[in-house]
């Protein structure tokens, strides 16, 4: 019984409210940032590691879309005897 009461005081440990208070609140910020009307798409605002991010989003994208495509052509081609 005594080694459950301590794997619970584990468990609990982490989710205490001390480490709250340790971590600085950038919602205001980001708010600024993609709420300013500047003509840019929202992917683009965050800056360039967002314009990258969302470039290589969209190859993975564009290239599983082929792949797919690819293999349905193969698998729908008559197999050879």
């Amino acid at each position: 019984m005594r080694s459950l009461l301590g794997l619970q005081r584990l468990a609990f440990r982490p989710f205490s409210s001390t480490a709250r208070n340790q971590l600085k609140n950038k919602v205001p910020e980001n708010q600024k940032i993609f709420q300013e009307d500047n003509g840019l798409p929202v992917h683009i605002k965050g800056g360039t590691v967002d314009v990258l991010l969302y470039r290589f989003t969209m190859a993975i994208t564009l290239g599983g879309t082929g792949f797919s495509l690819y293999w349905l052509l193969a698998a729908s081609q008559p197999r050879r005897k």
